[in-house]
C-alpha cells in the first residue's frame, strides 16, 4: 500500500487521538502533529481540576446525544461507530483504567491527567509520530496535477516564520476559536468554501447584579433547578453560591444550552432557581398545610424541612420578611406566600459571566453543513478532515466534550488518506 504523509494541525486531545488512530491503522505512514504554542495537551492537563474528565458513563447513544446543545444530529452516526464504551475499551487496552464518580464523570483511576498525557506520548513515541511545537499554520493551498506522470502531495501548508511543508491529507484539530479571529486566521478555510459560525463561550458561570446573595459565598445546594428566564431549558444538579454569583454543575450546564441566547442579550437578564426541585409553587402550597401542623410550635428559623444549608434558609426567611423566632403556626399568609415563591422561583438578575476555566469550551466554529458526518471530511475540499472543538459541536460539562474529541478523531482517522471520490 502506498505510504502517505498526513499532517494533524493542533496538539490537543482531538489532534493526538486522531494521529494515534491513523498510526494504528497505517504504521508506515508519515504522521506529523503541528502545534502553534509550546504546550501540548493543555486542556487535558487542566480538565477536571487536573484529573482529566475523560468521558461520561453514558453507554446509551440516544441519551448521550442529548448532552450536546449543538451537534446532536451531526454526531448520531458517529457515536454508533465510536462512543463511551469504545473510549473505555481503548484506554484500558493502552494501560489506562477509568473509574466512575456518582455524577457519571469518568476519570483515570490515578486521578491524574498526567496518566492520559503519558499514554498519548507513549503512543506517539511508539509509532514515531513527529510532534512539532511552535509551528503555526497561516495558510493552506491545494496542489493540482501539472504532469500526468507525477502525483504531487495534495496540500502545501505555509507556516509562520518557517519553511512550508506538503501533505497528502490534513486533519484540522485546532480546538475552540474563541481566542482567535477566525475570519482572519482561517481566511484560507473560508476561501475553500467553509463557513465559520462566530465562536462564543459555552461553559461559564453567572454574575449577579444584586450582591446580597453573594454574602452566602461558599454555600452549596446539592440539588437545585436553574433556568434562564424566557428560555425553556432547565438544568437540575448542584449549585454553588460564589463571591461573584452562581456557579456549580447545574449552572454551567445551563450556560451551554443558553449560550447563544445569553450572548445575544449581552449576558444580561435573569435566572430562576428552584432550591427544592421536588416541589413547585402549587405542590409546595399544598404541603405547607402539613408543615404548619407538624411544626406549629417550633421556631421557623430552627426547623428547616428541606435540608437546605442553614445560611441559605435563614437568608430566604429574611428576604421573605420573616423573623427567625416566628412559630410555624404564627406565620402570616403574605409572608408564607413570599417564602414559597423564594423557595421555588427565586429570581436573580444577571449581568455578565465568568469563564469556568477548567472546562473552557466555546460554541461555534466550522459549520457542520460543510462537513461529512460519516467521515469528518470536508465537503468542499477532499482530503481535508476535522476533529474536535473547531467544529460547531459542543457538549455540556461532564466529559462530553472530550468524548466528541475522541469520537471525531477516531472517525477522521478511519477515512483520512483513503482514495478520494472527488
Amino acid at each position: 500500500m502506498e505510504n502517505k504523509k498526513v499532517v494533524i494541525v493542533g496538539g490537543g486531545a482531538a489532534g493526538f487521538f486522531c494521529a494515534i488512530q491513523i498510526a494504528e491503522l497505517h504504521p508506515n505512514w508519515e504522521i506529523i502533529i503541528l502545534e502553534k504554542s509550546t504546550k501540548l495537551l493543555s486542556k487535558v492537563k487542566v480538565s477536571g481540576g487536573g484529573r482529566c474528565n475523560v468521558t461520561h458513563a453514558c453507554p446509551d447513544v440516544t441519551e448521550l446525544l442529548k448532552k450536546y446543545p449543538r451537534g446532536e444530529r451531526f454526531l448520531k452516526k458517529a457515536f454508533y461507530e465510536f462512543a463511551t464504551l469504545h473510549t473505555i475499551e481503548w484506554f484500558a487496552k493502552n494501560g489506562v483504567l477509568l473509574h466512575t464518580e456518582k455524577d457519571g464523570r469518568m476519570f483515570p483511576t490515578t486521578n491524574s491527567s498526567d496518566t492520559i498525557i503519558d499514554c498519548f506520548l507513549r503512543k506517539v513515541h511508539q509509532f514515531k509520530i513527529q510532534v512539532l511545537t511552535q509551528h503555526e499554520v497561516v495558510d493552506v493551498e491545494r496542489n493540482h496535477d501539472t504532469d500526468s506522470n507525477v502525483q504531487p502531495h495534495a496540500f502545501t501548508i505555509h507556516l509562520q516564520g518557517r519553511s512550508s511543508m506538503t501533505a497528502d491529507a490534513i486533519c484540522l484539530a485546532t480546538g475552540g476559536m474563541l481566542k482567535s479571529d477566525p475570519s482572519n486566521k482561517f481566511k484560507w478555510l473560508i476561501n475553500f468554501g467553509h463557513v465559520i459560525i462566530d465562536p462564543i463561550p459555552s461553559l461559564f458561570t453567572f454574575n449577579t447584579l444584586d450582591k446580597k446573595i453573594t454574602t452566602l459565598m461558599g454555600v452549596a445546594v446539592e440539588k437545585a433547578n436553574i433556568q434562564w428566564k424566557g428560555n425553556k431549558n432547565t438544568e437540575t444538579g448542584p449549585l454553588l453560591i460564589t463571591h461573584w454569583g452562581i456557579s456549580g454543575p447545574a449552572a454551567i450546564k445551563l450556560s451551554a444550552w443558553c449560550a447563544r441566547a445569553m450572548a445575544e442579550a449581552n449576558y444580561e437578564g435573569a435566572i430562576i432557581i428552584n432550591w427544592i426541585p421536588s416541589f413547585n409553587e402549587s405542590t409546595l402550597k399544598m404541603e405547607w398545610i402539613n408543615f404548619r401542623m407538624d411544626f406549629g410550635k417550633r421556631e421557623i428559623g430552627s426547623k428547616n424541612p428541606f435540608d437546605l444549608p442553614q445560611r441559605l434558609w435563614h437568608f430566604l426567611l429574611q428576604e421573605a420578611g420573616i423573623n427567625l423566632q416566628t412559630k410555624w403556626a404564627d406565620l402570616k399568609s403574605t409572608n408564607q406566600q413570599q417564602l414559597i415563591l423564594l423557595l421555588t422561583r427565586y429570581t436573580l438578575a444577571i449581568k455578565g459571566k465568568t469563564t469556568y476555566k477548567e472546562e473552557f469550551v466555546s460554541c461555534g466554529g466550522v459549520d457542520l453543513t460543510t462537513i461529512d458526518a460519516l467521515t469528518m471530511e470536508s465537503k468542499k475540499v477532499p482530503g481535508l478532515h476535522f476533529a474536535g472543538e473547531m467544529m460547531d459541536v459542543d457538549g455540556i460539562t461532564g466529559g462530553f466534550n472530550f468524548q466528541h474529541a475522541w469520537t471525531s478523531g477516531w472517525i477522521a482517522a478511519q477515512h483520512i488518506g483513503q482514495p478520494l471520490s472527488a
